[in-house]
């Protein structure tokens, strides 16, 4: 089966290249990104400026082939793709969670942003602590490795990821 999406906006962000892009929203700290919003969904955007945070879908315009195993950015040994956040996926769809600082017309001004500039936007959805942070007790390979994510602050280069 095959599914289509439509890009509405844009996330603009200071990284036109993969070196020295954080890896996830957590080691972006303060990093300023906007959103362009296609004008035609603006009246979307009603009372989005009563939340702290958003979920950015995305997708990884930059990847065009996929890998089941990879070895992700805060390890050295290989993962199924699905244990991972790397981006070489079989349908190449990231997300982020930001803090919304504010909202001017079709641009959505934000921070702790980690993509590429110009990364195609899929949706937007409001970040509920309540529905979205939920405890868990188990991490996978990431327990051992989790400390690092701000300690990785930018793509290896030697990842071939694009």
């Amino acid at each position: 089966m095959n599914i289509h999406f439509k890009a509405i906006g844009k996330i603009l962000t200071p990284f036109n290249t993969l070196e020295g892009m954080p890896i996830q929203s957590a080691a972006a700290k303060n990093v300023e990104g906007t959103i362009e919003l296609n004008p035609l969904y603006v009246e979307g955007m009603k009372d989005l400026d009563g939340f702290s945070h958003l979920i950015l879908i995305y997708y990884f315009h930059k990847v065009h082939e996929y890998s089941l195993q990879v070895v992700p950015f805060l390890d050295d040994q290989p993962h199924g793709i699905f244990a991972t956040r790397f981006p070489k996926r079989p349908n190449p769809i990231g997300f982020s969670v930001v803090r919304l600082k504010s909202i001017e017309g079709n641009h959505i001004h934000v921070l702790d942003v980690d993509v590429l500039n110009e990364t195609p936007l899929l949706d937007i959805k409001p970040y509920v602590p309540m529905f979205d942070a939920i405890e868990t007790s188990k991490i996978g390979w990431f327990e051992k490795r989790i400390e690092n994510v701000d300690k990785v602050d930018k793509v290896k280069a030697d990842k071939s990821i694009y």
